[in-house]
């Protein structure tokens, strides 16, 4: 079924390699090599990648709708630790408050991206910022604020503090849905990731997945209604290109 766009009523946003484009591997080296430092008094430099990276696969896996995912990554980081948890997220927020900002360095924000959400909100739809919830609050925002996106009217943004799911499950796109009484085919994900993306799709949720960054893990494979760059999503926005890849 081809995208109407003036059908459309809510639109989903990725932040990382979307509404932010990056290079997901130096920016994830470039924020392990940040974090060690503020946590090396704490935890060993080879211990802490690993133990954030279980934490994170937990979180990921998780289906305990009770638990946050915030809840889910200390119960299984603290496994690994002698510290309590007030201890860890202390030193964690320190990080995020005074070492993270430095990582803009490593991304390269677009003005593209608020020209989008310009063109979207003039024709009155409503905006979701759906990132993938493995980060507190203060790490999205500071992302948001590299973007140039931190004001707009965003009626949801997913943190790992207000979400009880990740991508690529479907529950984290059902949980969106039910607390913004969202209809899905009135709904548009926008996003760089196949797997993570894309997979709204099975939900009835339109897709368009962007190619400047794009990440496709091969399967499974999930075909997008459309698909572009930044500056043809813009243009389809505007209204001044229906070229782009539609299914």
């Amino acid at each position: 079924m081809p995208v109407k766009l003036e059908r459309i009523e809510c639109l989903l946003f990725d932040l990382d390699g979307t509404l932010l484009p990056m290079d997901m591997e130096i920016f994830t080296n470039a924020y392990f090599k940040q974090l060690q430092t503020r946590a090396t008094p704490y935890i060993a430099p080879e211990y802490l990648i690993k133990y954030i990276w279980a934490a994170t696969k937990a979180m990921q896996e998780n289906q305990e709708p009770q638990l946050t995912n915030q809840e889910v990554f200390w119960q299984h980081f603290g496994q690994y630790t002698e510290y309590s948890r007030e201890f860890l997220e202390t030193v964690f927020n320190a990080f995020y408050e005074q070492e993270f900002s430095s990582l803009v360095n490593v991304v390269q924000p677009s003005p593209l991206s608020s020209e989008i959400l310009d063109l979207a909100l003039a024709q009155g739809k409503r905006l979701v910022l759906a990132t993938n919830p493995i980060f507190p609050s203060v790490a999205t925002q500071e992302r948001m604020r590299w973007a140039g996106i931190d004001a707009y009217p965003w009626q949801l943004i997913t943190t790992y503090e207000n979400s009880r799911y990740c991508k690529p499950h479907l529950a984290y796109y059902q949980d969106i849905l039910q607390q913004l009484d969202l209809t899905p085919e009135k709904c548009l994900m926008i996003g760089n990731d196949v797997q993570e993306d894309v997979v709204a799709s099975q939900l009835g949720i339109f897709t368009y997945l962007v190619t400047d960054c794009l990440l496709d893990a091969g399967s499974p494979y999930y075909e997008p209604h459309r698909q572009g760059c930044l500056k043809e999503l813009r243009d389809w926005f505007a209204g001044t290109n229906e070229k782009v890849y539609e299914k």
